[in-house]
Parts: structure tokens; sequence; C-alpha cells
């Protein structure tokens, strides 16, 4: 079992929806933990089922079960509280023992919280692999490419360059938007991609239909034809969507991972290496041929001069 660095506190145990102790915690499938009741009434108000901390969209309502090892586990916070509440005045004089037992307790607790969080961790690495069986060798369309940019040989790695190129403004060039799309049209099935994103600031990547407006401002959103995650400042991911969602992601993803299933209108983005999920759109509605999109962004200061690539894709 890995190691990890935990520290302990009320906070850990309490519903985000009441910001009170568990009362028969439920887990959703993006490993976040709630009341049953919190989340029932959360979903029985609202039109979509959306997780209310990472906000991921799930295609039909979750089916609840009892986290019976997260139970088991606030069953002992609350244990543990209750003595100690009852006994402190008694055992003012006994303090070393006391703290001796109550670092046994919380040593056990976090062992079987480590134990949840590797089990959902396996979970999302299984869905990771199965959904990396329909990747696609890909590569990008220079006809799409903005006039700034420069794509290698092989049309799997774009950058973006100081001088605007004297291209020929046909139709399916972007004119304004730092972006390529790739040479490869999907409008049935399944697919995935990989795309390095390592060393940039600025990125912008994910599918688009065919019908995109690629000339003048363009305003990215499924109503748009855009299914587009990007990351601004280094640090600041957002996911395209209507309304627009800020992402808090542990890590900063070096590889991205884009699976789409046609008919059933869904588009994942994958943190490849921590084999974590980032964000998806649900319900879409496909009716034209997608294509991936991948913008590398402007330079600034010297910084964001990495290229993205497709990478090919290795099931570990």
């Amino acid at each position: 079992m890995a190691a990890a660095n935990y520290h302990r506190s009320e906070d850990q145990f309490l519903c985000s929806i009441c910001l009170d102790v568990f009362n028969d915690p439920v887990s959703t499938s993006c490993g976040h933990n709630f009341c049953i009741n919190c989340i029932t009434d959360h979903w029985n108000t609202s039109n979509q089922y959306r997780c209310p901390i990472c906000m991921e969209a799930f295609t039909k309502r979750p089916e609840l079960r009892i986290n019976t090892l997260l139970s088991e586990i606030v069953g002992q916070f609350r244990d543990k509280a209750q003595q100690e509440a009852r006994s402190s005045s008694s055992e003012l004089q006994d303090c070393t023992g006391t703290k001796q037992k109550a670092l046994k307790s919380w040593k056990a607790v976090a062992q079987l919280e480590e134990t949840v969080s590797e089990e959902m961790k396996e979970l999302v690495q299984t869905a990771l692999k199965r959904v990396q069986q329909y990747a696609v060798d890909g590569t990008l369309d220079p006809d799409t490419a903005h006039p700034n940019l420069i794509l290698s040989k092989g049309g799997r790695q774009v950058y973006h360059g100081d001088v605007r190129k004297n291209l020929p403004d046909n139709p399916e060039r972007f004119s304004s938007c730092v972006c390529v799309l790739g040479k490869q049209s999907f409008s049935s099935g399944r697919f995935y991609f990989e795309v390095q994103v390592k060393g940039k600031t600025r990125w912008d990547l994910g599918v688009v239909r065919e019908s995109i407006n690629r000339k003048g401002e363009i305003t990215a959103s499924p109503e748009e034809g855009f299914w587009t995650i990007w990351l601004r400042n280094g640090n600041e991911y957002e996911v395209l969507d209507d309304p627009s969602v800020r992402l808090s992601l542990k890590c900063r993803p070096e590889k991205v991972g884009v699976f789409v299933d046609y008919e059933e209108g869904l588009v994942s983005f994958y943190d490849v290496d921590s084999a974590a999920l980032i964000y998806s759109f649900t319900d879409c509605s496909f009716t034209e041929k997608l294509f991936p999109v991948l913008g590398p962004s402007v330079i600034e200061g010297g910084k964001n001069s990495a290229p993205l690539i497709i990478s090919p894709v290795s099931v570990k």
C-alpha cells in the first residue's frame, strides 16, 4: 500500500452539504462522500445529477449505497469523541496514556481511510484502461491551423511561432483562435486520444463539431459545438461548459486523455499519469462529425513555448 501523509481533524468527517458529521455516508463514483439524506435531497431539487464538490455530471441518477467502511470510521470517530468528552476531566493526571491511546486510534482511522482512497483510485484506473482500448492514431490537419501555429513534420506536435505565416484564408482555417483540428473525424462509436501538456502554462483541449465558427471571435461552449477544457496562468483549470466550471485539481496533469462515446453523448477527460478523472460532459447531443481540437496558446514572456503532442497510448 502506498504511503500517505494525513492530517486528521473533525473536518474530514463532515458532510460538505450539512456541515455535520456524516450520517449514513455514501460515496459517488468521483470519490466524494455525503450523508445519504443530504445528497438525495440535493438531487431531488436539481434537474442535473452533479457532485456538489467537483461538479462531475452523471448521465443518470447514481444508485447510492451506504459506504460501510467510511461509516465504520465515522462510528469510531463519534465513539472516541464521546469517550474523550466524558473522561477528559477525570483523566487529566493520565494525560500521557490518553494521548498514546488516541494516537493508536487515529492510526487505525488513517489506515482505513487510506484503504478507501486506494480502492477509489483502482476503480478509476480500471475505467481508464477500459477507455484506452478505443485509442486512435491521430494527426493534425495543417489546413485548419491558425497562421501562427507550427506543426511538426509528422503532424503530431504543435506550438506557437513568433511570426504569422502568410497562408490562404481557406474556410477550414482558424483566423483568430490559436487552434488546430485533428485530421481524422468521428461520427459514431467510441474513440480516445492522449495529448502531452507537460511544461505548458496555457492550453486548450477537447473535441468540436465540424460546423463550428472558425473566423473572428469564438465562444467555446457545448451550445457552439465545443466540448473543451483549458489551462490558464499555470494552475487555473476550467471546463468550458454552460456555465463554465472552475476545476480544483490535486496535481498538474502532464498528459491528458480524451474519451468520446458518440452514441452515449459523453466526453471525458483524464489525468493519465495519476489515473484520475478530470471532468465529463454528459448527455451531449452529437449530430455531426467530431474532430479533436488542440490549442497550444501564445508564448508569454518566454513561457509556454513547449508544444502540445499527440502521444501514443500505452495501456499499463
